[in-house]
């Protein structure tokens, strides 16, 4: 019973990880047959493809009733994503940290997560009132990100070369396969936790959590390697506010989602692992070996406090 839900579980993944990839591919696609900067496409189309699985999984999760695995899933995915992917990737390459990430992104990612840890806290959950207050932050965020690509920031790049209705057919295939992984992977997780006794909260925040953010990884890795470090940090601070403002937004907007007064010591330490990535980016403006061994090193403490 349990290895059919552990397979299943793991065909979601794949699902959420492939579906994610093709929409990437595709949106990506169609930004550069219109000229937008690569710092641009990180912030925002692959930001927001990379956590089309944190969207579909935590809106499906929390319409399921499933609160543990909603809140967990983003909390746990922005953790990891600090820590882990970022962590990894600064073993790798050194990563140059653009001006505007250090001084605005970064700082309103942070902001973001406190207003996530105020609203928590005071409400035991996040109403439909906190998913327009979120929402609304969301457009002011993109509303910023359309001022960055006017100014143009970024060098001319090679124009995409493929038909514009394989893009768009890759984009909207790879929608559809995120959602249906999404599914799959919520009711085997939920099962997984039923059979051996695990919290939804531990699930969401651990399992869940990981491969909900195998596409940040991927793509974060991948982009370090290949020496574009406008997409492996914009990527990743990009996410972690998209899956807050526009996740538990969207979420929120469709149902309330209960928000467990253990949360706050996780959202606590998401806003501990953003202070940690700018602190070690503000100085040299770029992220080093010995910073992303820390970062590692965080996660694991992190997850021993989990276990405990």
């Amino acid at each position: 019973m349990i290895v059919g839900q552990i397979l299943l579980l793991v065909l979601g993944f794949v699902m959420l990880v492939k579906g994610a990839d093709w929409f990437v591919d595709g949106a990506a696609g169609i930004a550069s047959k219109f000229g937008i900067p690569q710092l641009v496409v990180g912030l925002t189309i692959v930001a927001m493809g990379t956590s089309a699985p944190e969207a579909a999984v935590s809106i499906t999760a929390a319409l399921k009733g499933n609160a543990g695995i909603a809140v967990g899933n983003v909390v746990g995915s922005n953790i990891l994503n600090i820590f882990i992917i970022l962590g990894l990737t600064g073993l790798i390459t050194s990563v140059a940290v653009q001006k505007s990430t250090l001084f605005i992104e970064i700082p309103y990612m942070l902001v973001v997560t406190g207003v996530l840890l105020v609203m928590g806290v005071m409400g035991n959950s996040i109403n439909f009132v906190e998913g327009i207050v979120f929402w609304a932050m969301f457009i002011v965020y993109l509303a910023y990100l359309f001022v960055l690509a006017k100014k143009g920031t970024a060098e001319e790049e090679k124009k995409e070369e493929r038909p514009f209705w394989k893009l768009l057919l890759f984009a909207l295939i790879g929608g559809v396969v995120v959602v249906l992984g999404s599914n799959i992977a919520v009711e085997a997780a939920k099962k997984i936790a039923q059979l051996i006794g695990l919290s939804e909260k531990f699930i969401g925040l651990t399992i869940v959590a990981l491969g909900t953010s195998l596409p940040e990884l991927v793509t974060s890795v991948t982009a370090a390697k290949k020496g574009n470090a406008d997409i492996a940090i914009g990527n990743v601070v990009g996410s972690n506010i998209f899956n807050i403002l526009f996740v538990l937004g969207t979420s929120a907007l469709i149902i309330p989602i209960t928000f467990e007064s253990s949360f706050a010591i996780d959202t606590i330490i998401a806003i501990a692992a953003g202070v940690l990535l700018w602190v070690a980016t503000i100085g040299k403006k770029k992220l080093t070996r010995p910073w992303g061994i820390i970062m590692v090193v965080c996660y694991a403490a992190y997850f021993v406090y989990l276990l405990r």
